[in-house]
């Protein structure tokens, strides 16, 4: 049995581990913010929400959609999705107090660990399927429709009932009946455990024809042979107790793999909710194939930032359909790192399958996201701060894949403004040259003057509004780079607003 509610013919792997760069994404972009909120204080869906949101799905729109049709579900049930995350969380913890209870790897042991999970295990079928058979004609989404189905056609009643007449029979409340022939050297080989005879009426077992029987009694004080006799039971148990061991296994990954996709769901309804009551908007995306070149949005936030702040932050729009490039300059503290990291939220939350934090959201996929940040002064690194740059860079190269996405962040500004453009400019040259979709932040004026000089119709420019009084708008618009640097803003902040020298420009 698969849960499939996560992909139509696979499994969320648990077991994934980060991938280079990923330790920078998730500090760039603030993620763990995200993922907290997600989790909610529960442990396994921090980990559920980290892995789902990291993985994505590459560029599989159709998978995209999937995940949404069953999110949509969700959101109308709720309740039910919770009834059965808590089912199988329950029936998990179930089996952890059985395991902590026995010990040792005997076949006694191992089959009556077994028989105790199996019976638990069955009642919680029960009552999964009773959630099938109830809620099943309420869900529209495919994984959902398929889940309900795979319940109420592989656990009907008569399924159910022929395993509790199993695990009955499995308890041998009337002894074990074991077959065996003699080997090489005497030996015992071939045992087989055989079915109890039908207990039926008195008169029946008395004229019944029997064979014949041979009595052996163990005295009280024989330690070896009630040894020999506990070894013949093992040998004739063996086989059923491993084959019901498996059988358990099957059972617990089923409701492990349920919990772990069902918590997913949850957590996003719980990051959907903490948006939600702080008034901003939430729109499912409109995934596109890399080829088609779409990214479009409105009102696009900064999810993290909504979250830390708990209160409502500036959105902002993109018409940058068929652009490879998006370059934003502007003022400092203008929202130009803000808007970056809604972007790279947003495309991450797209392609795990979640809402996106926007009025709408238009995207192309991408197999993998890189972020190239502007890192503080540390005492620890064993070179400089441009080294370290170019370094990650070299890195990012060297993981790139056929259709990435990387967002830049006042990179290579660690040296002088006519090396760092220049760096920029043949970086930059290269992946426009590979139809690279990249958003760049930067303060290089040479670097970005020269590239939008160039006219290329796949790049765009956007540049961060700062009012004629100096205030900020926090609001990325369509423009042109400036010359200027504002160093009058910085001026006024530290000394206040007095006479002060004629702004400066940056050559």
């Amino acid at each position: 049995m698969k849960a499939h509610l996560m992909y139509r013919d696979g499994d969320l792997d648990m077991q994934r581990d980060l991938l280079p760069g990923e330790l920078d994404l998730i500090q760039d972009l603030e993620l763990d913010v995200l993922l907290r909120a997600m989790a909610a204080g529960e442990d396994l869906l921090y980990d559920v929400a980290r892995v789902a949101v990291l993985s994505g799905v590459d560029n599989d729109v159709p998978t995209i959609l999937y995940r949404q049709a069953i999110l949509r579900d969700c959101m109308a049930h709720p309740e039910v999705v919770q009834g059965m995350y808590d089912l199988a969380s329950s029936t998990i913890a179930g089996e952890r107090k059985i395991l902590f209870g026995l010990f040792g790897r005997h076949p006694d042991t191992i089959l009556y660990r077994s028989v105790e999970l199996l019976q638990m295990f069955a009642g919680a079928l029960r009552d999964l399927r009773r959630y099938a058979d109830e809620h099943a004609a309420q869900f529209r989404s495919p994984g959902f429709q398929a889940l309900f189905a795979m319940l109420q056609q592989e656990l009907s009643d008569a399924y159910l009932a022929e395993i509790n007449d199993h695990l009955k029979a499995l308890r041998f409340s009337h002894g074990v009946l074991v077959s065996a022939r003699l080997g090489e050297g005497n030996k015992g080989t071939d045992y087989v455990l055989r079915a109890q005879p039908d207990k039926t009426g008195w008169l029946e077992r008395l004229l019944a024809l029997r064979p014949a029987e041979h009595t052996i009694t163990i005295a009280d004080r024989d330690v070896n042979g009630a040894k020999a006799l506990t070894d013949l039971r093992e040998q004739g148990i063996n086989l059923v107790a491993n084959a019901l061991a498996q059988s358990t296994d099957h059972v617990l990954s089923f409701f492990r793999m349920l919990q772990v996709e069902l918590g997913f769901y949850l957590s996003c309804l719980n990051v959907q909710r903490r948006l939600s009551d702080l008034g901003q908007p939430l729109c499912f995306p409109e995934p596109a194939p890399p080829e088609a070149r779409v990214q479009h949005f409105q009102d696009l936030y900064d999810a993290s930032l909504a979250l830390t702040m708990e209160d409502r932050v500036v959105g902002n729009n993109l018409s940058g359909d068929g652009r490879d490039m998006v370059v934003i300059t502007g003022a400092n503290q203008g929202g130009k790192s803000t808007f970056l990291r809604a972007v790279g939220l947003a495309q991450l939350m797209m392609q795990a399958g979640m809402m996106a934090p926007a009025e709408a959201f238009a995207a192309s996929t991408f197999d993998r996201l890189f972020t190239h940040y502007r890192r503080e002064e540390d005492a620890t690194l064993t070179s400089g701060k441009f080294d370290e740059e170019m370094s990650r860079m070299s890195r990012i190269v060297d993981q790139m894949t056929a259709h990435p996405m990387i967002l830049f962040n006042e990179s290579f500004a660690a040296t002088n403004d006519r090396e760092g453009s220049e760096i920029a400019r043949q970086i930059a040259g290269a992946l426009i040259e590979r139809e690279v979709r990249v958003f760049f932040v930067t303060h290089l004026y040479q670097f970005a003057h020269d590239l939008h000089q160039q006219g290329l119709d796949n790049v765009l420019f956007l540049r961060a509004e700062r009012l004629d009084d100096g205030s900020r708008t926090f609001k990325v618009k369509e423009g042109a780079p400036l010359e200027t640097s504002f160093g009058e803003d910085l001026y006024d902040q530290i000394f206040g607003a007095t006479e002060r020298p004629a702004p400066t420009s940056v050559a």
